[in-house]
């Protein structure tokens, strides 16, 4: 079982290494690019949501084996670490067995957990993805955690002192991300920015790069801008 990894192409743009820890997600977001990914049917990807069979013990022998440690490691790419309605328990393992060999979490979620916040210290982030908001996101994440409170869990982090941070992508919604970087930068320290690829969109995203770009210097927000939305933002 290749439990940590090191991820390659436009996923590399988020961490250095990485774990998967579930077979599934429940939230349904049309966009997402997992089943095709995994070989796997929508529907079963969606209806069909468990830990990876021995998640926890395989990801300690691979840390003791590799002596990995010191590592910024994302959760996760294929999966949600806080697949909503289901039980989160082997996500809170994974977080301890990572750090105890001397890692750190990078966690993004479209669910709640904050049930875990108190296992992260400074060397951990908290994100949230938001693409647009209601009542877009019950059509386009309709099991999903609502916009807001994903938003309410990260700025309960930020009070407490940990790091957060926010995926912009894929946009579905400028004129929302736009509003979420303006008036939600107070507690969010950095946002990572992307457009929605593999499915027609109308958005003009060179505009939309560029209009990102300057609501994240006026709010001296932390931002990164991912390659495929550069691209847009580089023709002539």
């Amino acid at each position: 079982m290749n439990t940590i990894y090191k991820p390659k192409g436009a996923a590399a743009e988020y961490g250095d290494y990485a774990v998967n820890i579930y077979t599934g997600c429940p939230h349904r977001c049309y966009y997402c690019f997992a089943p095709q990914v995994l070989h796997r049917e929508r529907e079963v990807f969606h209806s069909c949501v468990e830990p990876r069979k021995d998640i926890v013990a395989e990801l300690r022998r691979k840390l003791e084996r590799e002596k990995i440690t010191g590592e910024l490691v994302h959760l996760c790419f294929t999966c949600d670490p806080y697949p909503t309605g289901c039980d989160t328990a082997t996500t809170r393992e994974v977080i301890k067995a990572l750090k105890e060999y001397g890692n750190h979490v990078q966690i993004l979620t479209k669910g709640d957990g904050s049930r875990d916040f108190d296992l992260l210290d400074g060397g951990d982030w908290y994100g949230v993805t938001i693409s647009c908001d209601v009542p877009m996101a019950d059509k386009a994440e309709p099991c999903a955690v609502k916009p807001a409170d994903r938003l309410y869990s990260l700025e309960a982090l930020k009070c407490r002192g940990g790091n957060t941070w926010v995926s912009f992508e894929p946009v579905l919604d400028p004129a929302a991300v736009l509003d979420c970087i303006k008036y939600c930068s107070h507690f969010i320290d950095k946002v990572k920015i992307g457009k929605l690829n593999y499915h027609p969109s109308d958005i003009n995203w060179a505009q939309f790069g560029r209009d990102a770009v300057a609501a994240c210097k006026e709010m001296g927000l932390d931002y990164y801008i991912k390659d495929s939305l550069r691209a847009e933002m580089d023709k002539p």
